[in-house]
């Protein structure tokens, strides 16, 4: 992939990120969209796991997961958060810092409408991040949750299950180049617009 070019760069990141997630898009990578997201445990220790992004929402990053999992519970304690895209392929990965909220009940609810009809059911068969015995007994609960929603159209969001929304303090863009001289471009956010400095590889 060529270089990033001070001068080519939007001035708005999410603008930037979103010509580049196009970019992977079109690559062909699978599941572009998908995200580590980086939190912090009450304890201090970090914890990341990988999500998927599911928009761009006035400038925030969407994801949505069970609110009473792991990464729920880390989240209620410290809102801080990372959000990591490694594209690998195309030697380009973008690193986001920033604050999480949860999504307004509306936004969680147009998302969970959207979602299949088997991805609703895990959702409430699975107590998220919770030990169960064997697999087993975790398709015994999804086959029990099928029952209970037999004739249900639609099934309801579970009141444990929504969205977060991380509205970012700084998004870096970085670019793999020879000799490990990559291209390294921080936004960050200064009075109500970005500031852009080039870091060294």
């Amino acid at each position: 992939m060529p270089g990033i070019d001070d001068g080519d760069l939007n001035a708005d990141p999410i603008a930037q990120f979103a010509v580049w997630l196009q970019d992977a898009e079109e690559a062909g990578l699978p599941d572009p969209n998908a995200m580590v997201v980086g939190t912090i445990e009450p304890d201090g220790r970090p914890s990341s796991r990988t999500v998927l992004l599911k928009g761009l929402d006035g400038g925030q990053f969407a994801f949505f997961t069970n609110r009473s999992s792991h990464k729920g519970a880390a989240l209620a304690h410290e809102r801080r958060v990372s959000l990591l895209f490694p594209w690998y392929r195309l030697h380009r990965q973008v690193r986001v810092e920033g604050v999480a909220e949860l999504a307004p009940e509306a936004v969680s609810d147009a998302y969970w409408a959207t979602r299949p009809r088997g991805s609703q059911v895990g959702a409430w068969a699975s107590a998220q991040s919770e030990p169960i015995a064997t697999r087993a007994e975790l398709d015994a609960r999804e086959a029990a949750t099928e029952a209970r929603f037999d004739g249900v159209e639609p099934i309801p969001r579970p009141p444990f299950w929504g969205g977060y929304l991380v509205t970012p303090a700084s998004i870096e863009f970085w670019q793999g180049r020879p000799s490990r001289l990559h291209d390294r471009l921080l936004y960050t956010r200064a009075d109500g617009g970005w500031n852009v400095t080039r870091l060294q590889p």
